[in-house]
């Protein structure tokens, strides 16, 4: 699961051909990213899983697009898109090359760099709002448009290994896809229990 020379997850990890797993079993690995010469880092405490054969999916019955194609190369790339035109929100591409699936990473709980997340966020100090939310997270990481179809593997940006707590985790409806009609009430979040960095948005339809 991860290389010889360090923790990071391998490609036989992300390559995985079910999204459900990859994202329940990211739940307590560690988000990294270097950027602009600042490593910041957090626990991996909410994810959600999409599947080109559902209607929330970007890449719903094969659509490969000029925004959806990093969805379609093999697993272990960062998807990361603009949501609102605001936040930009950081997904795990997964499965083998052709099949569009990923991970959104909804929630961290800080470790590294924490005052720098701070100062990117805007805020005055420590707070769940500092990463509880995947458009929070991405910006205190430093996260941008740069990053999407940035391999895991380089310097950027990268996931350690960890372990997952698969007694704590919860299984809920995906956050903010009513348009995804049944398609919405899948169980595809999986979140920590109780634990604070979790996001609060609505997931009930």
């Amino acid at each position: 699961m991860t290389d010889n020379n360090n923790r990071r997850l391998g490609a036989d990890f992300y390559i995985n051909t079910n999204v459900c797993e990859v994202a329940k079993n990211l739940l307590g690995k560690t988000l990294i990213s270097q950027i602009d010469g600042v490593r910041t880092s957090g626990i991996i405490v909410e994810t959600e899983a999409y599947s080109y054969k559902e209607k929330a999916c970007h890449a719903y019955m094969n659509r490969n697009t000029k925004r959806t194609y990093v969805l379609f190369g093999e697993g272990g790339m960062a998807y990361v898109y603009l949501c609102y035109g605001i936040h930009k929100l950081l997904n795990i591409v997964t499965n083998v090359e052709g099949t569009a699936e990923a991970v959104l990473i909804r929630a961290i709980e800080p470790q590294e760099g924490i005052e720098f997340m701070i100062q990117r966020r805007g805020l005055l100090k420590k707070g769940y709002n500092l990463t509880s939310g995947p458009g929070k997270l991405s910006q205190a990481l430093g996260i941008t448009m740069k990053q999407n179809n940035t391999t895991l593997f380089g310097d950027q940006l990268w996931i350690e290994d960890g372990k997952t707590n698969r007694a704590e985790i919860e299984a809920s409806p995906r956050i903010g896809v009513a348009y995804a009609e049944e398609d919405a009430l899948l169980p595809w979040r999986f979140s920590y229990l109780n634990n604070p960095w979790v996001s609060k948005g609505n997931n009930r339809y």
